[in-house]
C-alpha cells in the first residue's frame, strides 16, 4: 500500500474519532438539558410573584422570595408542619424498615429451614403487584386496629408507617439477602466456635460488614416515604397531620385559586431533605446496590 493511501486512511479515521467526539459532546449537552430544564423552570416559578402558569417565563420579571415567605406565614397551609410531618414519618420508617429488613435477611441467608425458598419466592411474587392494589384492605386494616390501638389507626403517622413497612419489607429483604451471602460463612463458623450465639454473630460481625446495603436500603426507603402521594392521601385527613405531597397538592387543588408559585417555592424547599440525605450516604449507594444484585 501507498504512502498516499496510508495518509489517507489516517485522515479518514481521524475525522471519524472527531465526529464521534461532536456527537459525544451533543448528546451530553441534550441529556444535561433535558435532566436540568424541568429543575431550572421550577426554581423560575417558584420566583415568580404572579403564581400563574401562563404568564411563566424561565426569566421572571420583578423576582423575588415572596413566595417562600408566604410558605411560612400561612397558618391554614402550614407548610413547615407538612415538611416536620414528611421528614418525621420518612425517618421512622427508614430505620424500622433497615433493622425489620436485615434481621429478615441475615435469617434467610444463614439458616436453613422447612419452607424457606417458598417462603422467598412468595416475597418476590407479593412485590410483583402494585401497592395501590391493597388500599382498601389497608385502610379496613387500620380501621380496625384503630378501635384497639388508637395510634394505629386510620388519620395518624403510626398508621402510616405500618402501612409503609408492609410494603417495604419485601424488596429489602431480597436485596439485602444477596449482600448477606456474599460475606463468607467462615466468619460465622469461627465465632460459633468461639462460643458466640447467633445474635452476637449478627450484631457484632456481620451488622457492620453490610453498612452500603443498609444505606441504600435506608435512602431508597426515605426518598419512596417523603415522595409517596397516594398512600398518604388516603389514611390522613386532617389538615395538621398531612404530609407534604399531600399538603402541596391543596396549592394547586382548586379550580379558581391554584398557587402555581408557592407550589414551585415548596417543591424547591422540599427537595433539600433528600439531596441532604444522598450527599450524606452517596459513597454507599454504588457499592451497596452492585454488591447486592450478585447473589439472589
Amino acid at each position: 500500500m501507498s504512502e498516499r493511501s496510508l495518509t489517507a486512511i489516517r485522515h479518514s479515521k481521524a475525522r471519524q474519532q472527531q465526529l464521534l467526539r461532536v456527537v459525544r459532546w451533543v448528546l451530553t449537552v441534550v441529556l444535561i438539558f433535558y435532566a436540568i430544564f424541568p429543575a431550572v423552570w421550577v426554581l423560575s416559578a417558584s420566583l415568580d410573584p404572579r403564581n400563574s402558569l401562563a404568564q411563566q417565563a424561565l426569566i421572571p420579571p420583578n423576582a423575588s422570595l415572596e413566595n417562600y415567605r408566604a410558605l411560612f406565614n400561612n397558618p391554614v397551609q402550614p407548610f413547615g408542619r407538612w415538611m416536620l410531618n414528611s421528614i418525621k414519618i420518612s425517618t421512622i420508617t427508614s430505620i424500622l424498615a433497615v433493622m425489620i429488613s436485615a434481621l429478615a435477611a441475615y435469617a434467610f441467608s444463614r439458616f436453613r429451614f422447612a419452607g424457606r425458598r417458598n417462603l422467598l419466592l412468595t416475597i418476590l411474587l407479593i412485590q410483583v403487584f402494585p401497592n395501590f392494589l391493597a388500599m382498601v384492605a389497608i385502610f379496613l386494616l387500620l380501621q380496625q386496629l384503630g378501635t384497639y390501638i388508637p395510634w394505629l389507626g386510620l388519620g395518624t403517622h403510626g398508621g402510616l408507617i405500618l402501612a409503609y413497612l408492609g410494603g417495604a419489607l419485601g424488596i429489602n429483604t431480597w436485596l439485602m439477602k444477596g449482600f448477606f451471602d456474599s460475606i463468607p460463612r467462615d466468619l460465622d463458623e469461627s465465632a460459633k466456635i468461639d462460643g458466640a450465639s447467633d445474635w452476637q454473630i449478627f450484631s457484632r460481625i456481620i451488622f457492620p460488614l453490610v453498612r452500603p446495603i443498609l444505606a441504600v436500603v435506608g435512602i431508597l426507603t426515605f426518598i419512596g416515604t417523603y415522595s409517596d402521594y397516594i398512600l398518604a392521601s388516603i389514611l390522613l385527613k386532617d389538615r395538621d397531620s398531612l404530609t407534604l405531597a399531600v399538603g402541596l397538592f391543596q396549592l394547586i387543588d382548586g379550580q379558581y385559586s391554584q398557587k402555581w408559585g408557592l407550589f414551585a417555592a415548596g417543591a424547591i424547599l422540599g427537595a433539600v431533605p433528600i439531596v441532604i440525605v444522598y450527599l450524606l450516604l452517596q459513597d454507599y449507594i454504588v457499592g451497596g446496590l452492585t454488591q447486592g444484585a450478585v447473589k439472589g
